[in-house]
């Protein structure tokens, strides 16, 4: 009953923030989610083989290259994340997937790292940070969204849907250019 009455209390704005914060768990429980399901030692040398041939890609490229095609590649995620139904569901596919590549990559390393660690680590970057919240906003907002629709306020919340896609824009761009640069710098 508390929390019910929070939320109703709440502002707007305060309830965008809870939702972010509750989207970005929730993503990352389902990342987990990915690591930990068991892969076959075929199954994962098949995900790490493709994962590998982006990354040599991706390093061949400049960083203006490099970093729009991270970019590109993140961006249209978000993009699709912010469509009402589908974004979520697509949301917890893509999550999940990223946790099975990592516990892939884990797998098909000589030390054999444990994957769960593999997942935290890459949270030393700033960029795994931005593309998380970046995320996180595109799948709570697609819930806003359908939320305001079915109220028949979808007209005015397109408004702020625009905005966060702009704000999603610039995060993931910025986190792009800063993964290529540290891409760049280890090569």
């Amino acid at each position: 009953m508390l929390a019910l009455s929070f939320w109703k209390k709440s502002s707007s704005r305060r309830k965008r923030f809870v939702a972010i914060g509750v989207s970005f768990l929730l993503l990352f429980v389902i990342a987990v989610s990915g690591v930990m399901t068991p892969l076959t030692p075929e199954d994962a040398q098949s995900l790490n083989d493709q994962l590998e041939q982006t990354q040599q890609d991706i390093q061949s490229m400049s960083l203006l290259s490099g970093g729009l095609k991270i970019f590109t590649n993140n961006f249209l995620i978000s993009l699709v994340l912010f469509v009402p139904l589908v974004g979520p569901f697509f949301g917890i596919f893509v999550m999940h997937n990223t946790g099975m590549v990592i516990a892939a990559q884990s797998i098909t390393a000589p030390t054999h790292p444990p994957p769960m660690l593999v997942l935290l680590i890459l949270f030393i970057f700033p960029f795994t940070w931005m593309e998380f919240l970046a995320y996180s906003v595109a799948f709570s907002e697609s819930i806003w969204l359908l939320w305001r629709i079915i109220q028949r306020k979808g007209k005015s919340e397109l408004v702020n849907a625009l905005i966060l896609i702009l704000v999603c824009l610039l995060t993931l761009l910025a986190a792009a250019f800063i993964e290529m640069a540290l891409i760049k710098s280890l090569i």
